[in-house]
């Protein structure tokens, strides 16, 4: 299972996301046999790294817009996500 967990870092978010929620899905009916659960936990792991890096890098590039005293924008800022 290590070696299909490499093709996540090419996933977009959605994809990534909707695959995530597929393999919560699984893991909570418990339909699955030990093996499988601890494999697609491993990926879920993985999936869930990638989606909080995508989302961090997203963060990291919004702006916010600088208003001057005449509320007209004047430039832009990073957002301080904290």
């Amino acid at each position: 299972m290590a070696e299909d967990n490499k093709d996540i870092a090419a996933l977009p978010f959605e994809q990534a996301l909707a695959q995530l929620e597929a393999i919560v899905e699984k893991l909570e009916k418990g339909s699955v046999a030990l093996e499988e659960s601890i494999a697609i936990y491993a990926r879920g792991e993985a999936l869930k790294k990638h989606c909080e890096a995508l989302l961090k890098s997203a963060e990291q590039r919004i702006e916010k817009i600088t208003l001057g005293a005449d509320s007209k924008p004047t430039g832009s800022e990073p957002l301080d996500v904290e």
